[in-house]
């Protein structure tokens, strides 16, 4: 199963002395976020990618161009100008680049990408302790075109209604919406005819795929009760730091002592009641 990762968005500059970079290249603990959510999928069982780049892709095409060759061993022939790598313990990840303009980036450029079965998704600034393999296996169990992961936070921003018989999202609230939410923890699964709703180039990903999901009651929501954090401002970004060098970042499930500890993985495929999430 592929991941689809969006990584479109604008850059981001912390303060008046840092350069600007992708959010999803932002670094915590010396590695992008980027590579924090990839070694989550992977630590699932999920090992190719194909990620979208905006305006700022360059940097981050140059991030995976120059992945490589450092980290390993290798031997260069000056003669020959060729190059040998040798064995090493680098990620088993195979990553596909994609331009995503507006004009570049259609539902059927992305249907050629997934292969016309069933794929992950996901942005390129959240950090979690997601089950993808749960989350999967939801999906699977609703039969819906779609499926995305709701976490609880206060906001008061536009939301979804959920059925109070079933995990649907059943509508969209407006901003005047107050309270502890539901929202839009950012990772999705989909078949590859969810694509179809997107009507036009220049359809929104966000929330015009969402809400035409919403209408044709082909959205399932699954409740995740662990971590989530994105990383919107220098704020979030010095917590997650200050969470890396604590030694336990609960994002981290790859790290042996974390991943073996106990989880209740019983509450997150339970029917939801009448709730709020906000997109």
């Amino acid at each position: 199963m592929k991941v689809l990762i969006l990584a479109d968005g604008p850059g981001t500059q912390f303060n008046e002395h840092d350069s600007v970079v992708p959010k999803p290249l932002v670094e915590i603990g010396g590695r992008p976020i980027l590579w924090h959510i990839m070694r989550l999928y992977s630590h699932h069982g999920l090992n190719e990618f194909v990620i979208c780049c905006g305006s700022n892709g360059s940097s981050i095409k140059d991030y995976f161009l120059d992945y490589m060759p450092y980290p390993r061993h290798f031997t260069l022939d000056l003669q020959s100008n060729s190059i040998e790598f040798h064995r090493s313990a680098s990620e088993p990840w195979k990553v596909t680049l994609l331009e995503a303009g507006q004009t570049t980036m259609t539902a059927e450029r992305l249907k050629d990408h997934v292969a016309g079965s069933t794929f992950c998704l996901t942005y390129g600034e959240c950090l979690s302790d997601v089950n993808i393999r749960e989350l999967i296996r939801f999906h699977r169990q609703q039969g819906a075109l779609a499926t995305v992961t709701a976490v609880q936070e206060a906001g008061c921003f536009a939301a979804i209604n959920l059925s109070s018989e079933r995990p649907r999202a059943a509508g969209l609230l407006e901003k005047d919406v107050r309270g502890r939410q539901l929202i839009n923890g950012g990772f999705f699964v989909l078949e590859p005819e969810s694509l179809d709703a997107l009507e036009g180039d220049s359809a929104n990903w966000k929330t015009d795929l969402l809400a035409r999901l919403i209408q044709q009651d082909q959205l399932a929501v699954y409740r995740h009760h662990g971590y989530l954090q994105k990383m919107d401002t220098l704020r979030d970004k010095e917590a997650l730091q200050k969470e890396w060098d604590s030694g336990k970042p609960p994002w981290c499930v790859w790290n042996n002592e974390y991943a073996n500890s106990p989880k209740d993985l019983s509450r997150v495929v339970q029917p939801l009641r009448t709730a709020e999430a906000r997109i």
